[in-house]
């Protein structure tokens, strides 16, 4: 299974570019890293209060949203992504997750073959 991070390019963040300068940063840290996650760039994850965003996903796993990130945290990303890809519940678990992706999330979605909690 691959794990997928999304960078919000738009975001500004504490400066004009820095949802830009995060994805590179996470492209940079990937290409140094060989763990088999992908980066994606998108437009605008509209969390434009908390920004810059970023969203962690895996098939079959829950995905994650994540704000007020800055470009350091780009190695954090990429981390979480190993954690969420190694899981065998497809939740990102709460034990080793650095700690910018513990303050900073926003959301969980479930997966789209999600058939709700079972009684």
């Amino acid at each position: 299974m691959t794990a997928t991070i999304l960078v919000c390019t738009s975001c500004k963040g504490e400066s004009e570019a820095a949802g830009a300068r995060l994805a590179d940063a996470v492209e940079a840290g990937l290409a140094a890293d060989g763990s088999g996650a992908r980066l994606l760039r998108v437009n605008c994850l509209a969390n434009c209060t908390r920004g810059p965003s970023a969203v962690i996903r895996a098939e079959g796993s829950w995905s994650y949203i994540f704000g007020s990130l800055s470009p350091d945290d780009s190695s954090s990303l990429i981390a979480g992504a190993a954690l969420l890809k190694d899981s065998i519940d497809g939740l990102l678990p709460w034990r080793g997750r650095p700690d910018c992706l513990k303050r900073g999330m926003i959301a969980r979605i479930p997966p789209l073959d999600f058939a709700g909690e079972q009684p």
